[in-house]
């Protein structure tokens, strides 16, 4: 053997548990002595990772390309025969879910902190995902965790650094004791999988004979902007000026890389002010989207709606496998079980995170999902995926422009003639006392489970039920408690209360409102408005301003 390992002795660290999207914490945690090697560690041990092909990619974050050196020799030293790696350590999320399953590998690491912000004192995190393409169960996450707590040591490679910078494979060892490392182009393998999903050439040709067709992307300096430059200006030919903030930096320039309409109120400002057709944004590590034209905002519940309602008719991925089911995360809005009752379709309500999703997938009974929190996705990967719903939306307006002069408004309008409207909102507060939000929850909790607020009325709301969510997978029958607690009035509005695993620091309460109409003299109504009263029974209801002290949200989405 050409390289040595070494044992090094080390600590344990406190709360090193996994959340749904991995560990997430600040760039300085990282950076604690042995506490990134400590994770590590733990993930191929609670894995055996012996013998294994890995994937490795990120989302350009600052401290990313470091991680990628301490996985390589770790990996190295427990036996892990092969990675394969994105260029310069960047491949998006769901181009790694992709490369995960097309090239049948065991499953790999994802380093990104998803749509929060990064830089030296920002966030980081490092996320598993298993061979399915997807993050890694709760059995596996569970494991991790409990072998960080007992950690006296981890093992290190003597290689020497991986050059990220160029594509080909390094083998290191001889026989049977070898370790290979692959660099890989992070976008073709992708754009070869979104080419044989959508027609290119339909969108390409709507593209050719609509020129006023405006579109505008928004990278955000995230690690979709080179996906994007590919895809919307050397594969659809749209012009150099139709993408923006398309390079990826380890700080995202500064910027917070979250679609939603306050992090990326340059796009919509610039959407609505310079008459764009079509706008559309994706989060850090590229598996979020959103979704604005000029005059209207895609709510992402009616978004996941749309995109299935006209999936079946419009994208050839569709046309030729057929949809079977839909599923949503709880605390989205139930307009995509309205296309699934009308449709025929199986339809599945599940707790937020994609790996609920990926069981439904891998036994053929959902092919499109989403959440509300701008996750849109297909069982094409086992992630939510930005690019893919922005193709998604693409494809639909061009097919629907075959026979009529359409944009995303009047899509939408004819969407909500069928299946009538979810108004829905999210409100986010940010950085919240872990305390006091903990509180808050208890006490909600023990409302729910008394029933003493049945039959009560807040701002006109009576009422109907109140309980904490449990699913129970139908696939591996584990059970999910504690899930958010959901306030169904007797009107078929309904207010939706959970705690964020998302953030890196503190608690984040987001609190959700829907209200439900079949009224075509309401579908143009302005969301806000509408759901007014919603939101000050919620905060009533759940004594949010007693708990937290705070009177606004943080983001209002």
């Amino acid at each position: 053997m050409t390289f040595d390992i070494k044992p090094v002795k080390t600590k344990n660290y406190e709360g090193q548990k996994p959340g749904t999207s991995g560990l997430r914490k600040k760039v300085t945690v990282f950076q604690q002595e042995h506490y990134t090697e400590n994770f590590i560690q733990a993930t191929l041990d609670a894995v055996n990772a012996s013998g294994f092909t890995l994937v490795i990619g990120g989302d350009g974050r600052y401290y990313g390309k470091e991680v990628v050196q301490l996985i390589a020799k770790i990996a190295a030293a427990n036996d892990v025969k092969k990675l394969i790696i994105g260029q310069n350590g960047i491949m998006s999320t769901p181009a790694a879910s992709n490369m995960i399953r097309k090239r049948k590998a065991n499953g790999g690491f994802i380093l990104t902190a998803s749509h929060n912000p990064g830089g030296p004192k920002n966030d980081f995190g490092i996320k598993y995902n298993i061979q399915n393409g997807g993050p890694a169960p709760e059995a596996v996450t569970n494991k991790i965790y409990e072998i960080t707590t007992k950690m006296t040591r981890y093992l290190i490679a003597d290689i020497p650094d991986i050059d990220l910078s160029t594509i080909g494979t390094t083998t290191i060892g001889e026989g049977d004791e070898t370790f290979t490392v692959e660099i890989v182009d992070p976008v073709e393998d992708y754009v070869i999988l979104m080419k044989e999903i959508f027609d290119f050439d339909m969108i390409k040709t709507f593209f050719s004979k609509n020129k006023d067709f405006k579109v505008l992307f928004n990278g955000l300096n995230g690690v979709t902007g080179p996906y994007a430059k590919r895809i919307f200006i050397k594969e659809l030919g749209l012009s150099e000026d139709s993408v923006m903030n398309c390079v990826p930096l380890p700080d995202f320039g500064g910027r917070h890389p979250d679609p939603n309409l306050t992090y990326a109120k340059d796009l919509v400002d610039r959407v609505r002010n310079e008459k764009f057709d079509f706008g559309a944004a994706s989060d850090g590590d590229g598996d979020r989207n959103m979704i604005i034209a000029k005059d209207f905002f895609v709510n992402p519940s009616d978004s996941v709606a749309a995109i299935a309602a006209n999936a079946g008719e419009a994208i050839p991925y569709f046309k030729k496998h057929g949809v079977t089911g839909l599923a949503r995360s709880m605390p989205t809005s139930a307009a995509l079980d309205r296309v699934a009752d009308k449709q025929g379709l199986l339809h599945f309500e599940v707790p937020t995170g994609w790996k609920f999703f990926g069981n439904l997938m891998d036994a053929g009974k959902c092919n499109i999902c989403g959440e509300e929190s701008f996750g849109t996705g297909s069982d094409h990967i086992r992630e939510k995926d930005g690019i893919w719903a922005i193709l998604a939306w693409l494809n639909i307006i061009a097919f629907r422009n075959q026979k009529e002069k359409i944009g995303i408004k009047d899509i939408m309008l004819k969407h909500y003639s069928t299946y009538g409207r979810n108004f829905f909102s999210r409100y986010d507060y940010e950085e919240v006392s872990s305390d006091s939000a903990n509180k808050m929850v208890d006490r909600l909790r023990e409302i729910a489970k008394d029933g003493s607020f049945v039959g009560k009325t807040f701002e006109g709301y009576e009422i109907e039920k109140i309980d904490d969510f449990e699913y129970k997978d139908p696939i591996d029958g584990s059970v999910s408690s504690h899930q958010g607690i959901r306030i169904q009035f007797k009107d078929g509005s309904r207010i939706v209360i959970r705690l964020s695993g998302t953030g890196s620091s503190g608690a984040t309460i987001r609190m959700y409102v829907e209200k439900y109409t079949n009224d075509a003299s309401q579908f143009e109504a302005d969301t806000q408005t509408t759901i007014k009263s919603i939101i000050k029974a919620a905060v009533e209801i759940s004594q949010l301003k007693e708990f937290t002290g705070r009177e606004e949200p943080t983001v209002i989405t």
